[in-house]
């Protein structure tokens, strides 16, 4: 019995590589597509038949104490059906009639019950698979049918082979054997099989996802202005925005646009959270802060009513910071408000740079009937509003180091030759990646600079 155990474990060793082989062969071929949908072309049939006939010659010459020649029509009629486990037996059944060991010069003992064994394995195993409706069997299913039908066979050889008093004995010693074999066998194939197929599912579910986020991402981005400059004719002021997601789709917004032909309506603003959710919180608060600002209501109470309306039915609990502002574009002044977010900061046409003084109120979408201020300042020719989310100044190295505040704030100290708004912007990104050198980026950068260029400069085309 030990002999018997040792031939035993070999040749699973050997089987095992060849039946991984199979199940990457089939994953890795047009019959991939044909086993998931359950739509096995003829052409795909045939080449599952010869690829199942061939392992069951294989494991048939291959001999041993356990005898394994049924697992190819097992494995044809599990993933194929009744006519692939069929037409798999067929070869094997072929090859076990004319194997010069057991075939024609010993026709009397074994070889027609063999023969017949093979056949009903591939019928049997086809007949599952009609009744799962082409799904696949599980790992321990496999390993039960296997298991079952070789005790089937078992007593069929007791039934069909002679003489009984050499055929018995023979069969006590090998059908154990063969009983694991094919147990162990089968589940092995249906395991691998498995999990190749839920691989290329992944894989393709993945793939399907990126797309779909793409869409997502170029939908929001038609969201936000991204044509520079946005208003060409229009002189008194320099307006460049950029928004980079930490993934495909984000939550920072930017928005600006005229609510009268001399008020100029912006804001920049940075949802909690990441991906989809935000993004689609992103979504409904830029809407909800155009279509307050365009009713000539003050800074404090859009964000007064935006932040009502997002906070009912908020029961994801998500809130965005925000910062808004009108700029008269005739004399410079900004009335603006805070709702969470960080201060912009201003640089004076002479280069000096400070954060802009405000009240800072709560995010919007966290406490309903929250009241909001609002804060003036008056813009000089030449003087720039740098607007930023977080994800500037939170910016990390490989050493954890942040970008933080006082870096941007030395960056535009230092950048005072730097005038036009489009190169600001860039050099102010550039500054940021340079920094990070490498690191992944954890949150969406988001940046949008104003320089107010002054009424003395108009000129509008008539």
């Amino acid at each position: 019995m030990t002999t018997s155990i040792t031939d035993i474990i070999i040749n699973l060793a050997e089987t095992i590589a060849v039946i991984s082989v199979v199940a990457y062969l089939i994953t890795r071929t047009r019959l991939y597509s044909e086993v998931i949908d359950h739509k096995l072309t003829l052409r795909g049939q045939l080449f599952m038949v010869a690829i199942f006939g061939a392992f069951s010659v294989y494991a048939a010459a291959l001999g041993g104490a356990a005898n394994i020649r049924n697992l190819g029509p097992m494995m044809a009629g599990i993933v194929g059906g009744p006519a692939v486990g069929l037409g798999a037996a067929f070869f094997g059944a072929l090859y076990r009639y004319f194997d010069p060991r057991f075939g024609v010069d010993n026709i009397g003992m074994v070889t027609y019950s063999a023969m017949l064994a093979t056949v009903l394995a591939g019928l049997a195993a086809g007949m599952v698979y009609t009744f799962r409706k082409g799904k696949l069997v599980g790992v321990l299913g496999a390993a039960v049918f296997a298991a079952v039908y070789e005790v089937f066979h078992f007593g069929e050889t007791l039934l069909l082979a002679h003489p009984f008093t050499v055929v018995f004995p023979a069969a006590i010693k090998a059908f154990p054997l063969m009983i694991i074999a094919h147990a162990v066998g089968l589940a092995t194939f249906v395991f691998i099989l498995n999990n190749l197929i839920n691989e290329r599912m992944m894989r393709a579910d993945k793939e399907r996802i990126e797309s779909e986020l793409t869409v997502a991402r170029d939908i929001q981005m038609s969201i936000v202005p991204k044509i520079f400059p946005p208003f060409p004719d229009i002189r008194e002021i320099d307006i460049h925005a950029s928004i980079e997601s930490a993934r495909e789709v984000g939550g920072d917004l930017y928005d600006f646009f005229f609510v009268d032909g001399d008020h100029l309506f912006f804001v920049i603003g940075d949802v909690s959270g990441k991906g989809v959710p935000a993004s689609l919180f992103m979504a409904v608060s830029i809407t909800l802060l155009k279509t307050k600002s365009k009713e000539g209501m003050q800074t404090d109470n859009i964000l007064h009513k935006v932040n009502n309306d997002l906070c009912a039915d908020n029961e994801a609990s998500m809130f965005v910071t925000a910062f808004c502002g009108i700029i008269n574009i005739r004399t410079g002044e900004v009335v603006y408000s805070n709702a969470g977010h960080n201060p912009p900061y201003l640089r004076r046409s002479s280069g000096d740079v400070e954060p802009l003084p405000c009240h800072s109120g709560l995010p919007l979408g966290v406490m309903e009937d929250f009241a909001f201020d609002r804060d003036v300042v008056s813009l000089k020719p030449g003087d720039t509003l740098v607007l930023y989310t977080d994800g500037v100044t939170e910016a990390i190295n490989r050493e954890e180091e942040f970008f933080s505040d006082g870096r941007l704030e030395d960056f535009l100290r230092n950048t005072g030759s730097i005038h036009s708004t489009r190169d600001l912007v860039q050099s102010i990104s550039s500054a940021v990646h340079a920094f990070a050198a490498g690191a992944v980026q954890s949150d969406d950068i988001t940046l949008l600079a104003i320089t107010y260029n002054g009424p003395d400069i108009l000129r509008r085309n008539a």
